[in-house]
């Protein structure tokens, strides 16, 4: 049986750089499940599958097909019992839920306004034309307007890890001693930043970036598989 995760990626199949994807790949790993990725640009994930997913990940085990990276994370805890947790009860997923929230509406937001036209600048020309039209009706401005405001972006992102550095003073992972999803949840999308773009986000010599250099290196460095933006 293949396993494969659908990804997303940009001119560069090789650099895959879905916040989403990084959840289900390290998901993945934490089961030690064999699978393939395959990374698609954007404007081919609605054919994925016969276009079961408008977004990514999309895992294909066997013939059941699942979409969403928390969904994926709860189908690989039932489908596969006799390996390690992913969230380590019901308290896990409660958890999770809470870090999925934080992190999709405090730092995906902060990463975005940083970010934005470093993503534009990775993706093939049909991709950038549906990014631009996207992306800027959803902030109501062009990518170049968004982009203006970087400086500051980039400045202010520690603040929005107060939260994590609070956790992190008392246990080594946020799932506590050993890694848990919601460990996976925030590190996608510090993982999403770091391929991207070049912007330093993280501070040296904070909990914060000591914990996502950890997370690079779980799995046999699985994290650094793909290389910081340069």
């Amino acid at each position: 049986m293949t396993r494969i995760l659908y990804g997303l990626c940009g001119s560069d199949i090789e650099r895959h750089f879905s916040p989403h994807v990084w959840k289900s790949i390290m998901s993945l790993k934490h089961k030690g499940l064999e699978f393939e990725l395959k990374p698609v640009p954007f404007t081919a994930v609605p054919g994925i599958e016969g276009g079961c997913s408008k977004t990514v990940p999309v895992l294909k085990d066997g013939d059941k097909i699942i979409s969403d990276s928390f969904a994926i994370a709860l189908y690989l805890d039932e489908a596969y019992p006799d390996r390690p947790s992913l969230f380590g009860g019901e308290g896990g997923k409660a958890m999770a839920r809470f870090v999925e929230g934080y992190s999709q509406n405090v730092i995906h937001t902060a990463i975005t306004k940083a970010i934005l036209l470093d993503i534009y600048n990775m993706l093939a020309p049909k991709d950038q034309e549906h990014f631009r039209r996207t992306r800027e009706a959803r902030f109501g401005m062009t990518l170049e307007e968004v982009a203006a405001e970087h400086q500051a972006a980039v400045a202010a992102f520690p603040q929005t890890l107060v939260p994590i550095r609070h956790t992190l003073s008392y246990q080594p992972w946020i799932g506590g001693q050993h890694p848990l999803f919601c460990d996976y949840i925030l590190f996608g999308a510090l993982q999403w930043a770091r391929i991207c773009s070049p912007a330093k986000l993280l501070p040296e010599g904070d909990p914060a970036t000591d914990w996502f250099e950890r997370c690079l290196d779980l799995y046999e460095g699985t994290g650094r598989s793909v290389a910081a933006a340069a």
